[in-house]
């Protein structure tokens, strides 16, 4: 399995452009997905790892991306219920930054990892 950065340069555009680092090589689908929507996050609210940019846009929109590819991939392995504790986690993280509570947010990342047996 590739690692998040070699993903994210293989699909090529403006995300690619803005990959740095190697990335580290995940386990397996469930901590490639966890580092996907972490880098997510991370770009929504605050810098990314994998990705770097000034751009907002960029940020927001690969933040998005990163979601998406990371949910895809477990519905792609039939984890159905760890696409619902994503899923969850992130509009957890959401209403808990829009509520100005990012101490919420850290919860939630516990929660989750924790039901998918993964500590970050």
């Amino acid at each position: 399995m590739r690692s998040l950065a070699e993903e994210l340069r293989a699909e090529g555009g403006l995300i690619a452009d803005a990959v740095d680092g190697d990335g580290a090589v995940p386990r397996d689908v469930r901590g490639f997905v966890i580092d996907a929507i972490r880098e997510g996050y991370r770009l929504h609210y605050a810098d990314g790892g994998v990705v770097r940019t000034e751009d907002r846009d960029l940020a927001l929109l690969a933040g998005d991306r990163l979601y998406a590819l990371g949910l895809a991939r477990l519905a792609d392995a039939g984890d159905l219920e760890a696409v619902r504790v994503l899923a969850d986690l992130i509009s957890n993280c959401a209403k808990a930054h829009a509520e100005g509570r990012p101490d919420r947010a850290d919860a939630a990342w516990r929660a989750a990892e924790a039901a998918l047996g993964h500590a970050h």
